[in-house]
Parts: structure tokens; C-alpha cells; sequence
């Protein structure tokens, strides 16, 4: 796989396909192999040319030193809107996405982020408006510490979710199917959780990218003077950022779109993937038809 040396880390990166410019933003742990093969296969086969990556201290990207607090520490201060110790917030991660646009000499993109990826994706659109042409947030919040919240009942099994390498891929598969939906498949998760494992093994990445969560501002105010054309897709089943997450996103957009599915909760089922899809290439069709008009004009 490629990398790009980019606002002071190196991330790595594939770019397939051709088409208008689509970055995929995953989310707290992930690694750009999360993105279902199938589903980025949709994609190009609907016309965008997908670029997929790394965040920092994900995957194969930059791993950061700085010794993180504990999941219990950042989700007590969290809650109580208190300081959390971190050395980068959700801000530097939106730049790193951009320093990827930039090194890829692409000047806008149509951006998609899941959970902690739609955080960033929105951060991206508060920050850096011109380089985003269409924003869409999935299973994401706004950062307001009361819409979008982890269900009561999930926080004692996150809390003590602590793997190592060799148990990881099961733990891992295990705790998703808490949150997943009903099409969850537990043989493709662990498959996947092996995967993930072999190419990085990062759990205090994980602790820094979550306390970063934590330490970023509520971003509600901001998504109010957006003006980028956005879809915000939420899983009604969701129960590790709640529905009421997507709700308060939507809300907070002018004009945003909210397409909500009744079989979804914190995943990305394949029998949804051609709904998403088509969404995010119509929304990207009005976009650019509107932008050619007003051009035009």
C-alpha cells in the first residue's frame, strides 16, 4: 500500500477507482481494511474514484508515544465535561485527511466518515469547507455529550474490554455483536477481527484516538453555519452511539438529509450497502449538477 508523508505523520492510504473524488473516514480503532471490499467495490462501481486510509495511531499510519488516560478516566471526564490529557483532537485528525487530499493533488472530495469517522468528516467540513463538496455522517454525533451517547448497558462490557493480540480477533467479535445489527454475521466478524490483528495491533492507539474524542469541543454550533450539502445516515438499532446521535446531526445541518434504517445498529450491513450507496451518489449528483448550474449562471 501506498503512504503519503503529510502534516507531520505518515499515513497510509489506497486510492482506487475513477471518478469524482470519495474519502472514506473510518472510525475509534479501525483501519482502512474495515471498509467492506464489497461495499468499496460499490462505490467505484458507481462512478467515484474511493481513497481509504489509516487515522493516526490506526493501523499502519503514525503510532503516537504519549502515554493516554484510561477508557474509564476519559469517560468519566467526558461526562463530566472536564480535561482530558491529549496531544492531538479531532481537529488534527481532519487535517490529516486534507493533507491526504492535498499530497493526492485533489482539490475536493465528496467525504464519508463512520462514528468517530463522521466526527472527523465534520470536523473537516467546519474547518475546511471549500475542500469538501458533499459531507456524509454515519452513525456519528455532534459531539454535544447528550445526543449520541453509548447505551447504559454497554459501558460495563466496553469498560472492560481489554484483549491482548492473540484473543483480540474473538473479543473483538464477541463485543461487536452487542452493538451490531440483526444481519451481524459472527464467523465474518472474527474473520475480519484476524485480519485487523495480523497487519496492527494497537490498543493504547485506540486509548489516544477515543481520548481525543473526549478532548474535542461540541461541535453543534458549528454544523449550524455549515453550508455543505450533507446526508446523515443512522441505524435505529444503534446502541453503542445512539439514534438520537444522527437525529441531532441532521438537525444541526441546514438541509442536511437523515435516512435512518430499521435494521442497522452499529455496523454496516451488507443488505444496506446499495441504500447507502445510492444515497451518497445522488446527493453527489445534485451537488455537482448545482455547482455546474451556479458556474453557468
Amino acid at each position: 500500500m501506498p503512504s503519503a508523508d503529510v502534516n507531520e505523520i505518515t499515513i497510509e492510504f489506497l486510492d482506487e477507482g475513477a471518478g469524482d473524488p470519495l474519502l472514506l473516514v473510518m472510525g475509534w480503532g479501525a483501519q482502512l481494511i474495515d471498509w467492506p471490499e464489497g461495499l468499496v467495490e460499490m462505490f467505484i462501481e458507481n462512478g467515484f474514484r474511493v481513497i481509504r486510509f489509516d487515522n493516526r495511531d490506526a493501523g499502519l499510519s503514525t503510532e503516537f508515544d504519549w502515554e493516554p488516560p484510561s477508557l474509564f478516566q476519559t469517560f468519566v471526564k467526558g461526562t463530566l465535561q472536564r480535561g482530558i490529557p491529549v496531544h492531538y483532537t479531532l481537529s488534527d485528525m481532519a487535517r490529516d485527511g486534507i493533507a491526504l487530499l492535498d499530497h493526492l493533488e485533489i482539490e475536493s472530495a465528496h467525504v464519508v466518515g463512520v462514528s468517530m469517522g463522521g466526527m472527523i468528516a465534520q470536523t473537516m467540513a467546519i474547518e475546511h469547507p471549500e475542500r469538501v463538496r458533499t459531507l456524509t455522517s454515519i452513525m456519528s454525533n455532534t459531539g454535544d455529550r447528550r445526543n449520541g451517547r453509548i447505551a447504559a448497558k454497554l459501558v460495563p462490557k466496553m469498560l472492560t474490554h481489554k484483549p491482548n493480540r492473540e484473543d483480540a480477533p474473538h473479543e473483538g467479535a464477541r463485543l461487536l455483536s452487542h452493538f451490531a445489527g440483526p444481519h451481524y454475521n459472527f464467523d465474518d466478524a472474527l474473520e475480519r477481527g484476524r485480519a485487523r490483528a495480523d497487519r496492527s495491533w494497537r490498543p493504547e492507539g485506540s486509548a489516544r484516538q477515543i481520548a481525543a474524542i473526549g478532548a474535542s469541543p461540541d461541535r453543534t454550533a458549528d454544523l449550524k453555519k455549515l453550508n455543505v450539502p450533507t446526508l446523515v445516515i443512522h441505524g435505529l438499532l444503534d446502541t453503542l452511539v445512539l439514534p438520537t446521535g444522527g437525529i441531532a446531526t441532521a438537525k444541526a445541518i441546514p438541509g442536511a438529509q437523515l435516512l435512518m434504517f430499521p435494521d442497522m445498529g452499529h455496523d454496516l450491513p451488507e443488505p444496506r450497502w446499495a441504500d447507502m450507496v445510492s444515497a451518497i451518489r445522488m446527493l453527489a449528483d445534485r451537488t455537482d449538477h448545482a455547482t455546474l448550474h451556479a458556474e453557468a449562471s
